[in-house]
């Protein structure tokens, strides 16, 4: 049976078209792809981002099972202090990207649509076979999630809390009142730009609060945006869809996540890891800028000369650039920025040029 969020029905009111993602109805988008796109990009929007996941980490040793389980020492994370990282099998692959959010003595972790009974059981199996005293519980069903997301996002964020939001550093979280409702808030998001996320619960105040800040962003024209642009937004900026991405078994080193390893600690698909760093001979992550009228989209193949090198994991339509953007996994050869490489997209090449990410700068809106 397909879910929904609580929210539904407010997005029906709003004039949403629905999509099924990941199991879950949600709003594709309320106006135009394009429009709300922008409408983040220049000012504010507000998202519902239920179908991720909430699960709670407790007990005496849950810093060690974070630290087992994922590529970060959960001890270098201090106190209201969020992390982006990884969950991986033994063969190094990833199972699923995720955000971790430390609390007090325990943490949220933030799995993607779909993966919460997965990443939930991962967790307590590996707690029982390392003898570790901590317990993973899925409370997904307990929380709906809010990003608001854009320039104005603080401002409007601001209009509904004492606290005062510019001391909610990069990736901070911590409780707050917002809107009189007492709430989990996060200086995180997916679009690029500044932006916050709200853990709310329980999910019966979730309405009033999303009508609140609608309300707070008026002077700015804030909107709601659908899956869409949420999935065009994060493309320009070449962040990661787990979904695409990670398909078929992908590492932490093909998918350009190197960064987010720490080395110096031990964790599950460390050795294959290491061994893969080692022969380095593996596709990676490349991000394409098409040269000629054409939409790449997941499944393409890129090729070289008339021979295969890779193919496409996610591509659009920028709204940004008004041009074709792709990420695609390439050959370690063929990755040397400038250099031109062939999209097949239906039956038909288009040329484009390998590009430094992301592929809308942090100045776009300058240049408008």
């Amino acid at each position: 049976m397909v879910l929904r969020s609580p929210l539904h029905n407010t997005h029906k009111e709003l004039g949403a078209s629905f999509t099924e993602f990941a199991g879950f109805e949600m709003p594709l988008q309320f106006s135009s792809i394009k429009k709300e796109h922008l409408t983040v990009r220049k000012s504010v929007g507000i998202f519902d981002v239920s179908h991720m996941s909430n699960i709670w980490i407790t007990g005496k040793d849950a810093e060690k099972l974070i630290s087992l389980t994922t590529l970060e020492d959960a001890s270098r994370i201090s106190d209201e202090k969020s992390q982006y990282t990884a969950m991986l099998k033994e063969d190094g692959t990833v199972i699923d990207d995720t955000i971790f959010m430390r609390l007090g003595e325990k943490f949220m972790i933030i799995p993607n649509a779909g993966m919460s009974d997965i990443v939930t059981d991962w967790l307590n199996k590996k707690a029982e076979e390392h003898n570790i005293c901590a317990t993973a519980e899925n409370v997904s069903k307990d929380y709906v999630i809010l990003a608001i997301q854009g320039p104005k996002s603080r401002d409007t964020l601001q209009k509904l809390t004492d606290t005062d939001l510019k001391n909610v550093k990069f990736f901070g979280c911590q409780y707050v009142d917002l809107a009189g409702i007492n709430c989990i808030i996060s200086h995180t998001g997916y679009t690029g730009e500044l932006g916050f996320e709200l853990q709310i619960t329980p999910p019966e105040k979730a309405e009033y609060v999303f009508k609140k800040i609608l309300d707070a962003g008026k002077e700015f024209d804030i909107k709601p945006i659908g899956l869409g642009a949420r999935d065009t937004l994060r493309l320009e900026k070449c962040f990661i869809l787990a979904g695409n991405e990670f398909e078929d078994g992908r590492t932490p080193l093909e998918a350009l996540l190197s960064w987010t390893i720490y080395w110096d600690h031990e964790f599950i698909g460390k050795k294959s890891l290491l061994k893969q760093r080692e022969q380095g001979d593996y596709e990676r992550l490349t991000y394409l800028e098409c040269m000629e009228k054409g939409i790449p989209r997941h499944g393409c193949i890129v090729q070289k000369n008339g021979k295969r090198v890779g193919k496409i994991t996610s591509g659009t339509l920028s709204p940004c650039l008004n041009k074709g953007i792709a990420i695609a996994y390439v050959s370690p050869d063929n990755r040397e920025i400038d250099s031109i490489l062939d999209i097949i997209i239906r039956d038909k090449t288009v040329k484009a040029k390998v590009v430094k990410p992301p592929f809308v700068k942090k100045d776009w809106i300058l240049t408008q």
